[in-house]
C-alpha cells in the first residue's frame, strides 16, 4: 500500500510540474516581450525584438513606426542604464500623439502650407498637422505606421514599408528599408533605403528622445553637447526656415565647444531661442556626408555616458523637448516632463522641397535613396 501511494504522489508532483507555467523573463532593460502583442484590424500582430552584443548592450524595437523602445548601456561605473525615452507596452504607442523612438517619413520635419512643388512642375497638396504646415509626414506619417520586421540574427533587424502612392498627399509608391544594426562597440549603426516609381520627395531619420543619466526625471540642461557644425537655417515663428543660413559663432546656437545645454537655453533676447521655446533647429554639418566624420556629441556629467553620431546627411535637427509636458507616461511610470530628453534627428534641412537652395531631397525611379547615421555610446 505505501508503494502505491508513493507512485501516486510521484506522479501527482510531475503533473503538477508540467502544468506550471514559466514566468516570463523581461529582456535586461525591464521590458516584457509580451506586453508588446497585439493583433491589429489589418491582421498583422506587433511584438517587441531584442538586439544584445557581446559587450550586454541591448536595444528593443517594436512594430508599430519601427520604434525603438530601449536602448541598455553601461555607465562610467559598469552599471546599465536604458538611456531613451517609451513605452512599457504597446497601447502608448498606437496613438498618434507622440514620435517617442520611431521611423519618421516620408518627409521628416516640416514642409511650409503642406505643399510641395516638383521639379516636373508637379503640384502636391499634403496633409496638414501642425498648424497650416506638415510636420513629420503629416498625421498618418510612418511613426503611425506597421513596419514588418525580420531579424536575421542577434544583431540586425531589417524594417520594411510600402508608403503607397499619395499617402498623405505624396506621389509614388515607396518602398522603405530601414536596417538596424547593433554592433559589438556599443553603437546603433542605422540604414535608410528607398525607391520609388514616380518622383517624389524623401527625408528619414530617427526620432529617438535621448536621456543619458539614465533617469527621465531629470532635465537634460546638464548634459554637454557638441555640434560640428559653424551654421543653421533660421526659422520663422512657425518654424518654417526663412531660407537663410546664419552662422552660430557668438550666438546661443554655437556648440562648436561641448558646451551645457542649459547654459543659453533661455536666452530669449536671441530671436531664434525665443521662437524654438529653446532649442528646436536644423544645423548644417560640415561633414559633408563623410560617415566617418565626427557630427555630434552628447555627455551626461553624472554617469559618465557619452553618444557619438555619424551621418551622411548635411543637417541635424536638435530639439530639446521644449514640448514635452508630463502628459505622456512613460516606462516605470515615469510622467516625460519640460526637456527631460534631447533628439538629435539627422536629415536634410527642413521644407527643402520649397527652398532651392537648400540640398534636394528629391528622389526619382531610377535612383535609390540612400541614408545612413550611427549613434555610438561609450563612457568619458
Amino acid at each position: 500500500m505505501k508503494r502505491i501511494v508513493f507512485i501516486l504522489a510521484v506522479f501527482s508532483l510531475l503533473a503538477s510540474c508540467g502544468t506550471k507555467k514559466t514566468e516570463e523573463q523581461p529582456t535586461d532593460s525591464g521590458l516584457y516581450p509580451s506586453k508588446f502583442v497585439k493583433n491589429m484590424d489589418t491582421g498583422k500582430t506587433t511584438q517587441l525584438y531584442v538586439l544584445k552584443n557581446a559587450s550586454g548592450m541591448e536595444v528593443c524595437v517594436t512594430n508599430i513606426g519601427g520604434r525603438i523602445v530601449s536602448v541598455w548601456v553601461p555607465d562610467k561605473n559598469g552599471n546599465f542604464q536604458d538611456v531613451v525615452l517609451g513605452f512599457d507596452d504597446i497601447e502608448p504607442y498606437i496613438p498618434i500623439t507622440t514620435n517617442f523612438g520611431a521611423i519618421i517619413g516620408r518627409y521628416g520635419n516640416r514642409i511650409a502650407n503642406g505643399k510641395l512643388t516638383l521639379t516636373n512642375r508637379a503640384t502636391y497638396t499634403l496633409r496638414q498637422n501642425n498648424g497650416k504646415n506638415t510636420l513629420h509626414g503629416g498625421p498618418r506619417g510612418f511613426h503611425t505606421c506597421f513596419f514588418d520586421i525580420e531579424q536575421p540574427d542577434d544583431l540586425t533587424l531589417v524594417c520594411t514599408y510600402l508608403s503607397k502612392n499619395m499617402e498623405e498627399g505624396f506621389p509614388g509608391n515607396l518602398n522603405v528599408t530601414v536596417t538596424y544594426k547593433l554592433t559589438n562597440d556599443n553603437a546603433i549603426d542605422i540604414f535608410y533605403e528607398a525607391t520609388t516609381n514616380l518622383l517624389t520627395v524623401v527625408n528619414l531619420t530617427n526620432h529617438s528622445y535621448f536621456n543619458l543619466s539614465g533617469n527621465p526625471e531629470n532635465t537634460i540642461l546638464d548634459h554637454l553637447l557638441y555640434l560640428n557644425a559653424d551654421t543653421y537655417t533660421p526659422t520663422n515663428d512657425e518654424l518654417i526656415p526663412t531660407g537663410k543660413i546664419e552662422k552660430v559663432a557668438k550666438t546661443p546656437m554655437d556648440f562648436n565647444k561641448p558646451t551645457a545645454i542649459g547654459e543659453r537655453i533661455d536666452d530669449t533676447s536671441f530671436e531664434a531661442i525665443k521662437l524654438g521655446n529653446g532649442y528646436d533647429h536644423n544645423y548644417v554639418l560640415n561633414t559633408k556626408g563623410d560617415i566617418n566624420a565626427l557630427a555630434a556629441k552628447l555627455v551626461s556629467p553624472s554617469n559618465g555616458i557619452a553618444m557619438e553620431v555619424y551621418t551622411t546627411e548635411p543637417g541635424i535637427q536638435i530639439y530639446t523637448g521644449n514640448f514635452l509636458d508630463g502628459t505622456s507616461m512613460g516606462k516605470k511610470e515615469i510622467a516625460y516632463k519640460f526637456r527631460t530628453a534631447i533628439c538629435l534627428e539627422t536629415q536634410h534641412f527642413p521644407d527643402s522641397p520649397n527652398q532651392p537652395n537648400f540640398p534636394s531631397t528629391e528622389l526619382r525611379p531610377e535612383a535609390v535613396y540612400n541614408s545612413r547615421t550611427i549613434y555610438k555610446f561609450g563612457v568619458e
